[in-house]
């Protein structure tokens, strides 16, 4: 795959993901609000997913400056050519329960933020992602890599971060999935 096949694959994806989560943001309060039998409650998804996606950003945007310094000291055409896109080791991520990984305290959401407000921080997430995408058009993404240990990852570039933001916000979609059956069935009984 190439830099610009890789960073069309991610933007769409970006895309994707906030599509999906504008049905969600669009549910009714009673749903948002229920809570399951164990986890959190739709609208405490979203706020997670945010908080998530803060942290991440804070990286990726550290990464996007440390790379765009880097290509201007390196071959950046060479480096490009030599490079192989591997973001399916990444595609695991959005598996509901598929690895074991204990959050940070301040990724858990505290409630505090209305659903309007949920929604216009996670539209600007997925918009600043967009925006540093396009200050690495040619591949400077590569050139730093930082430590990721979710699922022993180790070390990924700012265009797998970029993914893994999405990726992560995936797997909490199927997670809000099992918290919307749950309340169906409740809604039955």
């Amino acid at each position: 795959m190439t830099v610009q096949k890789a960073i069309q694959f991610v933007e769409h994806e970006l895309s994707k993901v906030l599509i999906d989560y504008y049905t969600w943001f669009e549910s009714e309060p009673e749903l948002l609000n229920f809570k399951p039998e164990v986890g959190w409650s739709i609208e405490e998804i979203l706020e997670h997913v945010t908080l998530t996606s803060h942290f991440l950003l804070i990286l990726i945007s550290k990464g996007t400056k440390k790379a765009k310094d880097l290509a201007s000291k390196v071959n950046l055409d060479q480096a490009v050519s030599t490079y192989e896109y591997n973001l399916e080791e990444l595609d695991q991520i959005d598996k509901h329960r598929s690895f074991d990984w204990i959050r940070p305290e301040h990724m858990e959401p505290a409630g505090d933020k209305k659903i309007s407000e949920i929604k216009r921080i996670m539209e600007e997430q997925i918009n600043e992602c967009k925006e540093i995408l396009r200050e690495i058009p040619n591949g400077e993404g590569i050139l730093y890599k930082t430590m990721m240990t979710v699922n022993n990852l180790g070390k990924i570039d700012v265009y797998q971060y970029i993914y893994f933001l999405c990726q992560h916000a995936k797997r909490h979609i199927t997670q809000m999935k099992i918290v919307r059956e749950q309340y169906s069935r409740n809604k039955i009984d």
